[in-house]
C-alpha cells in the first residue's frame, strides 16, 4: 500500500513538472512573440509541438509568427493544422483567408451539392470532442425521455418526452457522425500543402511524364494515392496529377 502511494506521488509530481515546463515554455514563446522577434517564436513554438505534441493554440500561434516573417506555405500550413484540432475557430479561418492573399495560385473550388455544403458548415461549427461532448449529453436527456414515455402518468409528458425523446435521438446520431469525420479527418490527413516556390505537376510518377498544370508555394491539394516518392494529388479545382513528395507537406 506505501509503494501504491509513493508510486502515486512520482507520477503526480511528474505531470505537475511536465505541465509546468509546458506552461513556462509557452510563456517564453509568447514573449518571444509580443517583442516581435518571430524567430525566436517559431523555434519554441515548434520545440513545443516536438515535445508535447499537437496542439490548437500552438499551431495557431505558429501560423502567426510565420505569417510576420513573409514565410505563407508555412503559415498556411498551421493554420490549416489549427483548423483540423478546432474547425470552429473563427480567428484561424480569418487568418488563413488572409494568408490565401498572399499565394500566387487563385483557384475556385468546385461547387457542390448544397446539402453537403451545408453539412460541412454544420460539423465544423465545433471540434471532435465539442461533438462528443453534445452526443453524451443529448444521449443522457434521451434516457430521461424515455422514462417520462414509459413512467410517467400524465398524457402530455408522455408526448413531451416521446417527441423529445426523436429529437434528442437524431442529435446523439449527427453529433457522433460529425465527431466521427473529424476524427477520420485528422487521422487520415488527405490535405497537403505545397512548399516548392514552383512545381510542375505530371501525368504519371515520373520525371518524363507529361506536363499538365503548374502550381505555386501554398496551395491546397489533397493526396489521393502515393507511389514511390511520388503522390497523386487533386487540386481544390478538380485538376489530377503527380508532384514528388519533397514538394509537399501533409497537414
Amino acid at each position: 500500500m506505501r509503494k501504491m502511494k509513493y508510486l502515486l506521488l512520482f507520477l503526480s509530481l511528474l505531470v505537475f513538472g511536465k505541465v509546468s515546463a509546458q506552461g513556462e515554455a509557452i510563456q517564453e514563446a509568447e514573449k518571444a512573440y509580443a517583442q516581435e522577434n518571430y524567430s525566436q517564436a517559431i523555434e519554441l513554438y515548434e520545440e513545443l509541438i516536438k515535445n508535447y505534441g499537437d496542439s490548437y493554440e500552438i499551431f495557431y500561434n505558429l501560423g502567426n509568427a510565420y505569417y510576420k516573417t513573409g514565410k505563407i506555405a508555412q503559415a498556411i500550413l498551421n493554420y490549416e493544422r489549427a483548423l483540423l484540432i478546432n474547425p470552429g475557430d473563427k480567428n484561424a479561418r480569418f487568418n488563413l483567408e488572409v494568408a490565401k492573399l498572399k499565394k500566387v495560385d487563385r483557384i475556385d473550388p468546385l461547387g457542390e451539392f448544397f446539402l453537403t455544403s451545408w453539412m460541412r458548415v454544420v460539423r465544423n461549427l465545433f471540434s471532435v470532442d465539442t461533438w462528443a461532448s453534445i452526443g453524451i449529453a443529448c444521449f443522457i436527456v434521451f434516457i430521461g425521455c424515455l422514462f417520462l414515455f414509459f413512467f410517467s402518468k400524465w398524457m402530455r409528458l408522455r408526448k413531451t418526452g416521446f417527441y423529445l425523446g426523436i429529437i434528442m435521438f437524431c442529435i446523439v446520431i449527427c453529433s457522433n457522425l460529425f465527431a466521427w469525420n473529424q476524427k477520420k479527418a485528422i487521422i487520415d490527413r488527405k490535405g497537403a500543402i505545397i512548399f516548392a516556390p514552383t512545381v510542375t505537376i505530371k501525368s504519371s510518377p515520373d520525371a518524363s511524364g507529361t506536363d499538365i498544370f503548374v502550381l505555386h508555394e501554398g496551395t491546397k491539394v489533397f493526396i489521393k494515392s502515393t507511389l514511390g516518392e511520388w503522390n497523386e494529388i487533386e487540386s481544390e479545382d478538380g485538376n489530377i496529377g503527380w508532384i514528388r513528395q519533397k514538394d509537399i507537406v501533409k497537414i
